[in-house]
């Protein structure tokens, strides 16, 4: 079969022939239709995730939309290594997949599937999200971000605040999202915000923004009747892997830092919540720009820097 492949790490996957899986008992083979081209899959690539093991030679991709044995079109998710999802077939266990729902496309359901899960998970599991609670999202100038401004809004946010270093990007959000530019004046802002009600924070960037970010949420803290609790989930680090944080800011306030990823959250449970992001789309009519490329195009691809659409590319 055709595939991209990862014959050493850091350098983008070659296109060519690679052998085609066998199923064993309890898993299948898809013939894949749609491979997003996300941030993991990239650092993966490269051996530098916290999930990265063995050596070069396999197929990148940890999920896309394909048909299995019968011809019904599913979501995967996590293939079976050596066999990612950037190839004309992929193996993966039978109870890693979901149904793409009629009159969503491959590249949509790809799309939103990659940009959005993080963002749903993080809300729905690790902050047991309300109806009517105030979200603020640290980077959601990026696709992942824009979903994230939505799936809040869908389940139900009384106030979403942003933040992002493009005010252009910053515009194209909603009117009713409030924005916060990471600019020399966003200290003053995030104060602002922070001393009204935020619940949730969605944290893309880690680094020096979220070192701003917790300074502002836990400046001026410690009443003695005890302070709202703030649910601070952290999904991405593009800003930096490590920030310093005082030990007071923690004693003295309602802050509690969470992590959201693979490890923290079982594969089964982000199945789950693939499955379930999926069904909302008719009705919540979720959606993120995408570029559809040849599979072929792979290396082209893999030096797209873009963050504010997805790449989605067919075998």
């Amino acid at each position: 079969m055709r595939a991209a492949f990862v014959s050493e790490f850091g350098s983008p996957p070659v296109f060519g022939d690679y052998p085609e899986p066998q199923a064993d008992e309890g898993e299948m083979v898809v013939n894949v239709l749609a491979a997003p081209l996300s941030p993991i899959v990239k650092t993966l690539a490269a051996g530098k995730h916290y999930t990265s093991a063995g050596s070069a030679g396999f197929v990148p991709g940890i999920d896309g939309v394909g048909t299995d044995a019968d011809g019904r079109r599913v979501y995967f998710l996590f293939p079976k290594s050596p066999f990612g999802s950037m190839a004309e077939k992929s193996l993966v266990s039978s109870d890693t997949v979901v149904p793409v729902p009629e009159g969503v496309t491959d590249e949509r359901a790809a799309a939103v599937v990659t940009a959005g899960i993080s963002s749903w998970v993080a809300l729905t599991l690790r902050a047991s999200f309300q109806r009517g609670e105030t979200v603020l999202i640290n980077g959601a100038t990026g696709s992942a971000g824009g979903l994230a401004v939505q799936i809040a809004a869908y389940l139900g946010a009384d106030k979403i605040i942003v933040t992002g270093r493009s005010k252009a990007k910053l515009a194209l959000l909603p009117e009713s999202v409030e924005k916060i530019p990471l600019d020399e004046f966003a200290d003053e802002e995030l104060r602002r915000v922070f001393s009204g009600k935020v619940d949730v924070v969605l944290d893309y960037l880690w680094g020096e923004p979220a070192s701003r970010v917790i300074a502002a949420a836990t400046a001026g803290r410690g009443s003695r009747l005890g302070e709202s609790r703030l649910r601070y989930i952290q999904l991405g680090s593009i800003a930096g892997e490590t920030i310093p944080i005082s030990a007071h800011s923690l004693r003295s306030s309602g802050l509690e830092i969470l992590g959201s990823g693979i490890g923290s959250v079982s594969i089964r449970e982000l199945v789950a919540a693939a499955g379930q992001l999926l069904a909302a789309i008719p009705a919540a009519g979720f959606d993120t720009p995408v570029t559809t490329l040849p599979l072929s195009a792979v290396a082209e691809a893999w030096d797209d820097e873009s963050d504010n659409r997805r790449i989605v590319l067919r075998p």
